[in-house]
């Protein structure tokens, strides 16, 4: 229970970083720089729990994350901070990538409990990419998920894999479930990975 804490806290400073960013990047004063990193964070497991029918979703209940997500957006904030990490789009693909890895996992272990495949690759699928929708909708920008490498379809092949091994073992299923997610990103964004467009 301890390990998948700490998955969820790394998931959530790695997201609201990437959130933060984009908020940074859009001009955005520290209110909305702060919104942006916890939504960024947060959302995907709200939407997660409401398909799954938990109420209230348990960033709610568990208040951690959100306040964790909003530390993390300020201290983005500070231009010091920002001046660090001056090559942003490389430190947004690779906080992106980890985000989207941890949290993809993170929902197929909500949903493997009701022993379906699709809805278990789903689940993960939403959880990994929602709060990416939603920080590039409040951004002002088209998802990332419709027009950037291969994202939405690396988790779901990380979904499928953590979920095909998870009878085997819970950790090697996480492992390598965040691993090809991670990877197929990175692979993605240096080669131009993209799908067909219209």
């Amino acid at each position: 229970m301890e390990l998948f804490f700490i998955f969820e806290i790394i998931g959530t400073i790695a997201f609201a970083i990437s959130g933060a960013l984009m908020a940074i990047r859009k001009k955005m004063d520290i209110f909305g720089v702060a919104i942006l990193g916890m939504t960024t964070a947060v959302a995907g497991g709200i939407i997660r729990d409401l398909v799954l029918g938990i109420t209230p979703p348990a960033a709610f209940v568990h208040p951690i994350y959100a306040l964790v997500a909003i530390g993390v957006s300020v201290i983005m904030f500070i231009p010091a901070i920002r001046k660090a990490l001056s090559k942003l789009e490389t430190v947004l693909l690779i906080m992106d990538s980890i985000g989207l890895a941890i949290f993809t996992v993170i929902g197929v272990r909500a949903g493997m409990e009701f022993h379906n495949l699709f809805l278990t690759v789903f689940v993960g699928t939403v959880t990994g990419v929602g709060g990416g929708v939603l920080r590039d909708l409040f951004a002002g920008n088209r998802p990332y998920i419709f027009v950037k490498h291969f994202y939405a379809c690396a988790s779901i092949i990380g979904s499928l894999i953590c979920a095909l091994l998870w009878e085997q073992s819970e950790l090697i299923a996480m492992i390598a479930g965040m691993g090809s997610i991670f990877i197929l990103r990175i692979l993605a964004a240096v080669f131009k990975w993209s799908l067909p467009k219209a």
